[in-house]
């Protein structure tokens, strides 16, 4: 059980965190740019694509628009969606979880069109292509 003290600290926590760190103040859909912007109480604003962002990806703009900032500041949630972003990792870059953001930067490096790696693509099928895979029960 939580007790009294430690709520205590996680409030005087936050707020020293809020004192410190920007945080929101307005979001909204931009439909003309197609991008979420966040205003900052540094006077700042933020903007992004939706589909850079896990849980925003497939949305339609009619979902975009109702955006929610919870009283920290520091969360973005979008109702129709049930989505919610962290303000300071949007200022760090992070568009979502680490599992998340490792599978699209795989899959940007897959479409990749180097010299080298159609040099691999050559070589690799002179030896018979890519191995198939063998089905096992699960699959």
């Amino acid at each position: 059980m939580v007790t009294r003290r430690e709520i205590d600290l996680a409030n005087q926590r936050g707020e020293q965190m809020r004192r410190e760190f920007p945080h929101a103040v307005a979001a909204r859909y931009d439909r003309h740019n197609r991008k979420v912007v966040i205003d900052l109480s540094s006077k700042l604003s933020l903007s992004f694509s939706p589909d850079d962002a896990q849980g925003l990806e497939n949305a339609r703009p009619a979902e975009l628009e109702a955006i929610e900032v919870t009283a920290s500041g520091f969360g973005i949630h979008f109702p129709k969606l049930d989505a919610d972003l962290f303000v300071p990792g949007l200022l760090e870059g992070l568009m979502g979880s680490k599992k998340w953001m490792a599978a699209r930067l795989g899959a940007i490096g897959g479409q990749a069109r180097t010299a080298a790696k159609k040099r691999a693509a050559r070589a690799n099928g002179k030896l018979g292509g890519r191995p198939r895979g063998s089905a096992t029960a699960g699959d």
